[in-house]
């Protein structure tokens, strides 16, 4: 399961190798300070909290979603398993606007 970790400043999301392949990505790092929220939501799966569309990566609608979400404006990192809770950490100016990982 995807893993963020915090040290000297900055935030990696840590990848299992499943789920690189899943997601046709490695690890992500971003400084700490881009940062701007951190917040937990009950169902990730809504309209609400998912944008655009999936591109690369891999999607079994309310089972996983490993991967890159494509959308007019930028881009967010998926790791989305089951009907599980998930943190979404958004940032100020980093590759990926959001990460959206499961707890």
């Amino acid at each position: 399961m995807a893993k963020v970790i915090e040290s000297a400043g900055v935030l990696t999301l840590k990848l299992s190798r499943l789920e690189k392949m899943g997601a046709l990505h490695g690890d992500i790092s971003v400084a700490s300070n881009e940062l701007i929220s951190k917040t937990e939501v009950p169902n990730p799966w809504t309209k609400e909290h998912l944008r655009g569309v999936r591109a690369p990566g891999t999607a079994i609608p309310y089972v996983i979603l490993l991967g890159t979400m494509r959308f007019k404006g930028g881009k967010d990192f998926c790791a989305i398993y089951k009907r599980t809770p998930a943190m979404i950490y958004e940032f100020a100016d980093a590759p990926f606007k959001r990460w959206i990982v499961s707890i």
